[in-house]
């Protein structure tokens, strides 16, 4: 079979498996009584990808084949997403948030370092196969969101969005994939039977890359625009939900089906990753995520000024800019970390890449986004209301700052993916 059309299978159901419940589980945490928790299961993806991608991304570059560790992740991820639908499905309005919260986050512990894992396998077979990862990369990577938008899809008609369900699609598609990646083409580790210093058994020299000034400003802005990756992941269901108490749009289709109107920004995402070949190309790294930047303002901006009404297209528009906001971003910095560095390191460097955004920042940003959430909202009549638009400008006015500081800071090298 086709190279691409095997890494393009990987991809849809790498992404599958997290599109099943990423969107819509801040609806069914609401329902169950645990809306105010909404940030800990967000940002307890972050607080994993903290240490989990780094600590597989070494094992993957020193002892077991990457694509292996790939496999062995999903299945064990896949597993814990069923117990955890089982728990909750067996003890409906009596479900605590200490088992349920554990349950997901040990699937979580082992879904996020398949994120960078299947960037190595696939940027290591193209390599291998004398290809561009630069240009033959993203149209593979494509896959991935047309997966993430078929199981938002499948959730949504299914009714799964306010229910246990999306945990069972989401194990499903895990284990697939599990079996999957034994058909895969190897990786080679580089354990040369050498005796390593402790930098190099625990694969701290990805850390050095800090020790050269725009690697440096480059993960740590990499952090600081990680703060809004997972925002509306957690909080956009749950805000278009919550017109329903409103007569006005109680019974438009947004309301009614948050999850296909959201799927909008992954399909203008799928749309956005074949740009990124030309952009980074003519304008490189510095100016392709400075734009992603300014799209996290216009994402959370419109956010704020919309409505499911006559406001509708103001989502439509952030959907639609959402593809830019997290392509830019996501995949040019991890082409980037990938041209960058050396061969025996790129994984551990893409491990640090998703520390520093999924882990460090996404955690950071989830939770201080539930604590302003929290903040603007109060019980009026017994039910909780939230100020949402305030919450959307706050989040608009943080994006805009980290955007001045970074064209103000980051001083690429001309020879960088950029010229």
């Amino acid at each position: 079979m086709n190279l691409k059309i095997r890494l393009a299978a990987m991809n849809f159901l790498e992404f599958a498996a997290w599109g099943a419940y990423l969107t819509s589980m801040g609806t069914y945490l609401m329902n169950i009584g645990l809306g105010s928790e909404i940030g800990w299961f967000y940002a307890v993806q972050g607080i994993v990808s903290i240490f989990m991608p780094a600590l597989m991304g070494i094992i993957a570059d020193r002892w077991i084949q990457a694509q292996r560790l790939l496999g062995f992740c999903h299945l064990f991820s896949g597993l814990f997403m069923f117990v955890a639908a089982y728990y909750a499905l067996t003890q409906q309005a009596h479900i605590q948030f200490g088992i349920l919260f554990t349950l997901y986050t040990i699937s979580v512990a082992f879904y996020m370092p398949t994120l960078a894992l299947s960037n190595s396998v696939a940027y290591n077979a193209l390599t291998k196969a004398g290809m561009d990862t630069v240009k033959d990369f993203p149209p593979i990577r494509v896959f991935g969101t047309i997966g993430f938008i078929c199981m938002m899809w499948i959730v949504d008609i299914m009714g799964f969005q306010p229910n246990q369900n999306q945990f069972i699609v989401s194990g499903i598609c895990s284990i697939i994939l599990f079996f999957y990646t034994f058909t895969l083409p190897k990786c080679d580790t580089h354990d040369d039977g050498e005796k390593k210093s402790v930098m190099d058994i625990f694969g701290l020299r990805a850390f050095a890359l800090f020790r050269k000034k725009r690697m440096a400003i480059f993960f740590i802005f990499s952090m600081l625009l990680g703060v809004s990756l997972q925002i509306t992941n957690g909080f956009a269901n749950p805000f278009i939900t919550s017109f329903k108490d409103v007569p006005e749009y109680a019974n438009t289709f947004g309301v009614n089906h948050a999850n296909i109107l959201i799927s909008l920004s992954q399909i203008s995402e799928t749309c956005c990753i074949l740009l990124i070949p030309f952009f980074m190309k003519r304008y490189g790294i510095k100016k392709v995520m400075l734009i992603a930047m300014l799209a996290w303002v216009f994402r959370f901006g419109l956010f704020g000024f919309g409505n499911p009404g006559t406001g509708v297209w103001m989502f439509v528009l952030s959907m639609i800019v959402y593809g830019v906001a997290f392509d830019f971003f996501n995949i040019s910095g991890s082409l980037f970390v990938d041209q960058t560095t050396n061969p025996e390191l790129r994984s551990s460097a893409q491990g640090l890449f998703m520390l520093m955004t999924n882990g460090i920042g996404a955690t950071v940003g989830t939770l201080s986004a539930q604590a302003i959430v929290n903040a603007h909202t109060v019980m009026t009549s017994g039910t909780a209301v939230t100020d949402w638009r305030s919450c959307w400008f706050i989040f608009a006015g943080y994006a805009l700052v980290v955007a001045v500081s970074f064209a103000l800071i980051f001083r690429p090298k001309k020879e960088d993916i950029a010229a």
